[in-house]
């Protein structure tokens, strides 16, 4: 167990970090406008699994074998970024009413979800250099590593977490100005843009 003087220095810090946008927290605020905030928390579940994965995994030394194969973050970046950019583009020709996605090839499944969030997460190069830098300056070695990446790790899920549901709850608002009227139109083609904008930020990020 971290001690309580780690500790809070640990959550402020990785608050700052996790509130700060990024590609992850555009993300939610974009299926928070598009799908609601709802369905977005399947995609926080994915993200918030891959975030805690490539914690530990820059803890234990999985990171410096990935920056030693960088066609892996290729690969994944471009998967990420394809389907993101496809999403947008589909959202972003459509006439539909936001509402109604559910019922067309706009709106994804929970998996699909799950893996678009998963995947924007352990493909962001930010992501890596954020926890290779910051997160084992906190760890101490006279204590066991495993509780200590523990707690540490499940503060960032939790942090991950609630600022997504900030950000996502900020997309349902803006959904809920424009879905009125003729600016239907508009918040297709404002979601679709910026999942659009999210796929080119990963793929060349």
């Amino acid at each position: 167990m971290p001690d309580i003087a780690v500790l809070a220095v640990f959550i402020p810090t990785f608050f700052f970090v996790s509130i700060t946008p990024g590609l992850c927290m555009t993300l939610a605020m974009t299926l928070g406008m598009s799908v609601g905030v709802r369905r977005t928390l399947w995609m926080m579940l994915g993200e918030v699994l891959g975030v805690a994965t490539v914690a530990i995994a820059a803890v234990l030394g999985v990171a410096a074998m990935m920056l030693n194969y960088p066609q892996v973050f290729a690969f994944l970046k471009w998967l990420g970024a394809f389907y993101l950019a496809y999403v947008g583009i589909k959202m972003f020709v459509a006439k539909t009413h936001i509402d109604s996605l559910k019922n067309t090839k706009i709106d994804p499944s929970n998996m699909v979800l799950i893996s678009q969030g998963f995947i924007t997460a352990i493909a962001n190069p930010k992501g890596w250099a954020f926890m290779i830098s910051l997160l084992p300056p906190f760890l101490s070695l006279d204590k066991p590593l495993t509780t200590q990446l523990a707690v540490l790790v499940g503060i960032i899920m939790c942090s991950e977490f609630i600022c997504m549901l900030a950000y996502a709850s900020g997309g349902k608002s803006l959904r809920l100005l424009l879905n009125k009227g003729n600016n239907l139109r508009w918040l297709n083609r404002i979601a679709g843009s910026l999942l659009i904008g999210v796929g080119v930020w990963l793929a060349l990020g």
